[in-house]
């Protein structure tokens, strides 16, 4: 699909009320429409709990989330997947008040409406066992975790779907950029085939978030249709690979430039600055062989992460930017 420079948002806002968040999303101006998670609600609307308030055996404690590896009964679970069921992997209004506020407002003439869910690595490494070590490293409880994101994706994207045609699933992975290090002790292999279970048969339009570096040339070989990342800190990281980079974009991919401060930043940018580095990071992939016209048109802006941290004074100055620094890359490109 063609988004030539559409907008849309990383997920929380530093709101409580779940009217007040999606006022200020529908206010904004945006191509395409996000549910606000609420920071201002604490750790029952973290993104974690979120996605995996269906894990079998799960306590939520506080802000630590874990399971009793050898005390836990999988096979309502399971009987869903196995089933198709994908009313059990129902997201709650307890948790999710930002969803359901949204579905009760008009998006139908939006270019998509967007969701997300916490992708399976960062899921998978916040959740941990008694001892505190990570359920990613149990093969079984892992599966469960990969499984539990697919189902409640395919949930999400067929609620959106009544309030819009086109959806954009995003498939948040911080824990991403820690992948390599003693912190994520996943391979390449597995996080490729872990993030391509997650999005099977997700009836929407697939993105990876990363709010860090990683290892970009592994994420573009993932069946994911968007990439999201930190263009304001990381642009430069990404055009180290245009090989990459064009074979996605010629498969059908898309980039979404995180170029605009989620924080105090955004106060000393402009729509021409931020334009400008996003101009500079697409002139340099042009000159490494990457072609112009695919990166125009295959192009969403976003801010560099979700705004659940950022002082509610500036989530007015962020999300004007977003709007007039995609405004302005349109003036010049299209």
């Amino acid at each position: 699909m063609d988004w030539n420079f559409a907008t849309t948002l990383i997920g929380s806002l530093p709101y409580s009320d779940p009217a007040e968040a999606v006022d200020a999303v529908m206010g904004a101006g945006l191509s395409c429409p996000s549910w606000p998670q609420l920071s201002g609600r604490g750790y029952t609307e973290s993104m974690y709990v979120q996605t995996g308030e269906r894990l079998p055996g799960l306590r939520v404690e506080g802000d630590k989330m874990a399971v009793d590896l050898g005390d836990y009964d999988p096979t309502e679970a399971y009987m869903a997947i196995l089933g198709e069921d994908l009313s059990y992997f129902e997201a709650s209004r307890e948790h999710n008040a930002g969803l359901y506020e949204l579905m009760g407002r008009d998006v139908s003439g939006s270019t998509a409406v967007k969701g997300q869910v916490t992708g399976p690595i960062s899921e998978g490494l916040q959740v941990q066992d008694l001892t505190g070590r990570s359920v990613i490293y149990d093969e079984s409880y892992c599966e469960i975790v990969r499984k539990t994101v697919n189902m409640s994706a395919r949930w999400q994207a067929g609620k959106l779907k009544e309030l819009n045609p086109n959806v954009i699933m995003f498939f948040d992975e911080p824990s991403l950029s820690l992948l390599g290090t003693p912190f994520a002790s996943v391979s390449a292999d597995d996080a490729v085939r872990y993030i391509d279970e997650s999005i099977e048969g997700v009836d929407a339009f697939t993105a990876i978030h990363c709010c860090g570096n990683t290892d970009w040339p592994m994420v573009l070989r993932t069946r994911i249709d968007i990439l999201n990342f930190d263009a304001y800190a990381y642009g430069r990281a990404l055009t180290l690979y245009p090989k990459e980079v064009s074979d996605f974009l010629e498969r059908g991919g898309s980039l979404a430039w995180g170029i605009v401060p989620n924080n105090e930043l955004a106060a000393d940018e402009t729509p021409e600055s931020l334009a400008d580095r996003v101009d500079g990071h697409m002139k340099d992939l042009e000159a490494k062989g990457v072609s112009m016209d695919l990166l125009i048109r295959r192009s969403l802006v976003t801010p560099q992460c979700g705004l659940g941290g950022t002082d509610p004074k500036l989530v007015g100055t962020v999300l004007k930017l977003l709007k007039e620094t995609a405004e302005e890359l349109r003036r010049r490109h299209l």
